[in-house]
């Protein structure tokens, strides 16, 4: 069995009640959120990562039970990928995406530590995304404890998300591979809307290399890097389309060594963001289509798409269906949105899957020092969360 299944299943399944159990435990996942945002997880302090990993393995040990299989990814660079997987009803096995790592440096707990107050949890890293975990794995607590199946569950934990997951992706992809949806626990956006689109990202540098000459004496004998770098800034800027929902920051430049040089060498580092395939398709050709003014002159690119787009297909639409009944009894007529950011969601997508992305938290402050999740939002979205997993494991 395979797909996901019409939002009809729900009707055997009393979301509300599954709420209610949440409700009466919100002191746990407010303890269990702030012990784990309590343990910082920068992505570039590798001694952190795996500490922190560590601690969420025996975390959801105490949780959910021991896996029934276990693979670790060891980096010497990156934080470890690891997957968990748990047996269950059926054969429609969900993925479950949550990264560990943070946009964080390490010692910034000292400065701003973890805060519970009234419905507000405030704390490094609670929004994007240690909530979203916390919620998942009591969305499968609740289903436990009512007696309701879950299908077989495949957790995926990744310590580089906030850095592009140069390592973890095709980790993400073989996990994901043969899932009959990938649910992302990725905060949500705009107050509580999940995520059914988001652009994809491309990260590239263009070289512009010149010939230097004397600026006084002999300028005609030299190719200014500089000029050519700045026309294509010109070209590559006039390739935004906010209508189409396209945008191409240079956000860095450098060139030159000396006022009195014409310029030997000049580079531009690029942030492309892009809704479509075709607009990727549109972009990909004005890079290649960059050329000097100067024939002595050379122009080079470098840089890959970071994150493939996550465009709103028909699986991704069904499984957003789903999630919304899932909402309803609880009286929540749940949004859907289209972002610019990116998420290791984008990867699955790519695959063809039903992706729900933007389950996790609801609250803001993404990257910013506000940073704060609901608490009564956690135990909502616990109960959707829970909704959704437990309609996979219906015949």
């Amino acid at each position: 069995m395979s797909g996901v299944p019409d939002p009809s299943v729900l009707d055997g399944i009393d979301v509300a009640a599954l709420h209610r159990w949440l409700a009466a435990r919100r002191a746990h996942l407010v303890a269990d959120l702030v012990a784990y945002a309590e343990r910082e997880t920068p992505s570039d302090d590798l001694d952190l990562l795996a500490a922190g990993l560590a601690y969420l393995e025996g975390w959801l040990g105490e949780r959910l039970g021991a896996p029934a299989r276990r693979a670790h990814h060891p980096s010497d660079e990156r934080g470890d990928v690891v997957v968990l997987e748990y047996d269950g009803t059926g054969d429609r096995t969900l993925a479950l995406l949550a990264h560990y790592d943070t946009v964080w440096s390490a010692g910034t707990l000292a400065q701003r530590p973890v805060r519970v107050e009234g419905d507000v949890i405030r704390g490094p890293g609670v929004f994007d995304m240690k909530s979203g975990l916390v919620q998942a794995v009591w969305a499968v607590r609740a289903l436990r404890d009512a007696g309701l199946p879950h299908p077989p569950l495949r957790l995926v934990l990744t310590g580089d998300e906030e850095i592009g997951s140069p390592f973890s992706r095709p980790h993400i992809e073989a996990a994901c591979a043969g899932a009959a949806a990938v649910v992302v626990f990725e905060a949500s956006a705009d107050g509580g809307a999940v995520k059914t689109a988001r652009k994809g990202v491309g990260l590239f540098d263009v070289h512009a290399d010149g010939l230097e000459s004397h600026a006084g004496l002999d300028p005609t004998a030299g190719a200014s890097a500089i000029d050519e770098i700045a026309r294509a800034v010109r070209t590559l800027h006039d390739a935004t389309d906010l209508a189409e929902g396209t945008t191409v920051n240079v956000g860095v430049l450098r060139g030159g060594t000396r006022p009195n040089v014409v310029a030997g060498s000049a580079e531009a580092r690029i942030d492309v963001r892009v809704p479509s395939v075709a607009a990727q398709d549109r972009i990909d050709a004005l890079l290649a289509g960059l050329r000097p003014h100067d024939p002595r002159a050379a122009i080079r690119v470098e840089g890959r798409w970071n994150r493939p787009v996550m465009e709103r297909s028909d699986p991704i639409a069904a499984v957003y269906a789903l999630a919304r009944a899932a909402a309803a009894p609880l009286g929540v007529d749940l949004p859907e949105t289209a972002v610019g950011g990116a998420s290791d969601g984008n990867f699955a997508a790519a695959l063809g899957l039903p992706v729900l992305d933007g389950l996790g938290a609801v609250g803001g402050g993404a990257h910013a020092r506000h940073e704060h999740v609901s608490i009564e939002g956690m135990v909502e979205r616990a109960a959707v969360a829970a909704g959704v997993v437990a309609a996979f494991g219906r015949p």
